[in-house]
């Protein structure tokens, strides 16, 4: 099968795909096209069948030696300082820059200027601290309660408790944790006192703990590495500054680029 037999499939699938589900913009989300890119085949596959999904597009082609020059210092400098691939440096330049490229024009863009891999050290700074960071993150939204506390222990997992029930702006059902000493009989009846059920993962499963730990790596990347602090007390105020932009302001890729906060608002209306 050539190019233009599996460009034709492919099409197909994405063509097939909205007439099953019976919406197109979430189609497009899930394939990572726009609009018009859609209705252009869908029209031209009205007219001629699966051949005229065969049809070189007439659409201009952006080269990436003509993206303008402030687009690709942009790109530039998302992808050098946070590290980020081509769909999040996509989501960031529209949330934030009001400016729309694709990402395969993001993609040839870092390819031309050599910045199409990352370097190997990333992720390897070490964070001088004795301090802990407890995390409670929400299944269904992804919303987070992040704190730091000086010790792990089970006093420090129930005051944490208190904390992200005031943080979270929902009614809380079950708490789901590892087996860890911090979880166990005093946290366990502080938990089940708040009207809240906690349930321990079931053993050798690391897998039902993967939000969190998921989160893990994005604080590692983009807060800790990109970091410099000036004591104990400054570090927790940044990382509060880190949760909130986590959970209002920052594209999550399980959500192609909302924040957890605009899901939990399209969840509760």
């Amino acid at each position: 099968m050539g190019p233009k037999e599996r460009e034709i499939k492919r099409r197909l699938r994405v063509l097939e795909h909205a007439n099953k589900i019976g919406n197109v913009r979430m189609t497009c989300r899930y394939f990572g096209l726009s609009r018009s890119t859609f209705y252009r085949w869908k029209t031209q596959y009205d007219k001629q069948g699966e051949s005229g999904l065969g049809n070189k597009s007439t659409a201009a082609r952006i080269h990436p030696r003509k993206v303008p020059a402030e687009i690709v210092a942009k790109i530039v400098h998302l992808r050098r300082k946070y590290h980020l691939g081509p769909i999040r440096i996509v989501w960031y330049l529209e949330r934030y820059h009001n400016i729309r490229v694709s990402d395969s024009t993001v993609y040839r863009t870092l390819r031309r200027l050599g910045l199409n891999r990352l370097p190997r050290n990333v992720g390897r700074r070490k964070i001088h601290t004795k301090r802990y960071q407890y995390t409670a993150i929400d299944d269904a939204t992804r919303v987070r309660a992040l704190k730091i506390y000086p010790r792990h222990n089970q006093a420090n997992a129930c005051d944490f408790v208190d904390y992200f029930i005031e943080k979270f702006p929902f009614r809380i059902h079950t708490v789901r944790t590892d087996r860890g000493h911090e979880f166990q009989a005093k946290f366990h009846w502080h938990v089940e006192d708040k009207g809240i059920r906690h349930v321990y993962i079931k053993p050798r499963s690391p897998q039902l703990n993967g939000k969190v730990e998921r989160s893990h790596r994005s604080d590692q990347e983009e807060f800790y590495q990109l970091m410099n602090y000036v004591d104990d007390r400054d570090l927790n105020e940044k990382l509060t500054e880190w949760e909130n932009f986590y959970n209002f302001h920052r594209p999550h890729g399980a959500f192609a680029g909302r924040t957890p906060y605009e899901i939990l608002r399209e969840r509760l209306q």
